[in-house]
């Protein structure tokens, strides 16, 4: 069942996208050509035009084919958002390689499991990560390192303030050139490659790794046209006047939801990228006040501190026209809270890694119905399954599996045929989701089939019981899952961060749940905590809480 769609987004939203032909590299190409004079990057009080930006990444690809990297090789970058990972992402593309984006938070044993299992030869890494990886050196087929730092593109005087902060914070900068060992400055004083030898539309350009919260992390197989392709479906769905937007990239490039909607959709735009490295709320809102963005890309976790900053009133968000939150549910109450607060409308989508990653989101203008993904972007196909087989088509109302099929689909797991043929079904990709669809084509994700709790015989969804837990005043933060029950095989127990103040007790959030809720749903159990464990984009980690109880309990 393809996805009827509501009449009045009909207009100015195609249904389908045409065919989508070139390659990643030619967003930063034609946006130089176009525009060679509007900024690209904004990182602190630095800007760099797009003209700057292309020539940059012109001379690091001369340089990375000097070192022997050739098509279909595997480059990763161990970098927090900056200057240096967009110009490394579009050198080693425009070589006809596949880059490999890392996590800078994975632990050295994490990161040396990616380097071999991708193949990758040539890293891309910041100073102070490159402790991480000195072990890795020994034991992976590394032929080439390249070591950069963060001072290289900050303005004066950040880059003078920002080693000796650093040092009081432990991290080491600089290193020490040695074989393999090579300065990025160095790199840059190569001759700008000319007549790139682009890659073909339908190569790998990407692997990214999930999360890996079940079993060991698998790359997806993302080409060219997959990633072109959500871009044409996200231009088509916003319509924005090109070269007009400011948009804050807060999310790590190297996650899925980020690369997309924070790097490669903002080039095909000609947008200004305000590069911040990591999210520090005062980082943030001087970029806020300095820069007056329009378009703010988040996680639930980034608007709800937000929201509850003590001095956020002091600050004028009316440039903001749109933020698109994704990776995990948005609970009403922060959306509402959000929208009074700034006079801007927050477009909740959906999407995974494995399809780009954006498959739905709600329309800029109209109808939005309450805890709603949205409708499927153009040229996506989205089916409902039943749980048990996945083999039979549900009406609209029921809850099943959500099954997508288009253009933006990865071409599978890397080197994981077995993964790829369950993921992968006679063209449909099995998202794990379970979701349903109402009668206008709207989609509404219910949870993850994993996260679902089962107690007594019933089944709950931890999404309808944070969203009452949010509606509590005293709650700021909150989670659901399931603990094991000798009586009814599951309870639910809560993690609760609450907002400042005396935080409520158990029975008062006891007492809140049950008029809102019914009793098989309300929370057994209460814990109290100062934060949530968190991914790199701020989605709450319930695997850590799992994992933590486990060890907790005899």
């Amino acid at each position: 069942m393809t996805c009827p769609w509501v009449r009045q987004y009909d207009q100015g939203v195609p249904k389908e996208i045409g065919p989508v032909s070139g390659t990643l590299p030619q967003l930063l190409l034609q946006a130089a050509q176009k525009s060679p004079l509007s900024p690209a990057l904004a990182f602190f009080s630095r800007t760099m035009s797009y003209g700057a930006l292309s020539l940059q990444t012109a001379r690091l690809a001369q340089a990375f084919r000097d070192l022997g990297v050739a098509p279909g090789e595997r480059v990763a970058f161990l970098l927090p958002n900056c200057p240096q990972f967009v110009m490394a992402f579009h050198a080693a593309m425009r070589l006809g390689a596949v880059t490999v984006p890392l996590n800078p938070l994975l632990s050295p044993k994490e990161i040396n499991y990616q380097l071999a299992d991708s193949g990758a030869r040539y890293l891309v890494v910041l100073d102070h990560l490159l402790p991480k990886v000195e072990a890795t050196r020994a034991r992976a087929d590394l032929s080439r390192v390249i070591v950069t730092g963060l001072k290289d593109y900050l303005p004066w005087p950040l880059n003078w303030l920002y080693p000796l902060k650093a040092r009081r914070q432990g991290l080491a900068l600089g290193f020490k050139p040695g074989p393999g060992l090579l300065a990025w400055s160095e790199l840059l004083q190569s001759q700008p490659l000319e007549a790139p030898p682009l890659p073909g539309s339908g190569d790998v350009a990407v692997l990214l790794y999930t999360g890996g919260t079940t079993g060991v992390p698998k790359a997806a197989a993302l080409t060219h046209s997959n990633l072109l392709a959500n871009v044409a479906q996200i231009s088509a769905w916003l319509q924005v006047r090109y070269g007009a937007e400011r948009l804050v990239a807060l999310l790590p490039f190297s996650h899925s939801f980020a690369l997309t909607a924070c790097l490669n959709w903002p080039l095909s735009q000609g947008a200004m990228i305000i590069v911040l490295p990591r999210f520090e709320m005062r980082m943030l809102l001087a970029a806020l006040k300095k820069y007056r963005p329009t378009m703010l890309p988040g996680v639930p976790t980034l608007f709800v501190a937000l929201i509850n900053h003590p001095e956020i009133s002091r600050y004028d968000l009316t440039s903001l026209w749109a933020c698109i939150s994704g990776s995990a549910p948005l609970p009403l109450e922060v959306r509402d809270r959000f929208e009074a607060l700034t006079r801007c409308r927050i477009l909740e989508g959906y999407g995974l890694t494995e399809a780009g990653p954006v498959t739905h989101i709600n329309p800029v203008d109209g109808l939005r119905p309450p805890g709603s993904m949205g409708l499927p972007l153009p040229g996506t196909a989205v089916r409902i399954m039943d749980q048990e087989t996945g083999t039979r088509e549900l009406p609209a109302g029921e809850v099943g599996e959500l099954v997508l099929q288009g253009p933006q689909v990865m071409q599978g797991y890397w080197q994981r045929p077995d993964e790829t043929a369950q993921a992968l079904r006679d063209g449909w990709l099995y998202t794990g989701d379970l979701a349903r669809m109402d009668g206008d084509g709207y989609f509404f994700i219910v949870e993850r089939k994993k996260d679902m709790i089962i107690s007594g015989g019933y089944n709950i969804y931890p999404r309808e019981v944070e969203e009452v837990l949010y509606m509590h005043p005293g709650v700021k933060e909150a989670v659901a899952l399931g603990v094991p029950d000798a009586y009814r095989g599951e309870v639910v127990k809560v993690v609760i961060v609450p907002r400042d103040g005396a935080p409520p007790s158990s029975e008062e959030i006891q007492t809140f749940c049950q008029a809102q809720l019914a009793l098989y749903k309300v929370p057994k159990i209460i814990e109290f905590r100062g934060e949530l464990p968190k991914s790199q984009v701020g989605k709450v980690l319930r695997r850590v809480l799992r994992e933590e109880g486990a060890a907790a309990r005899p």
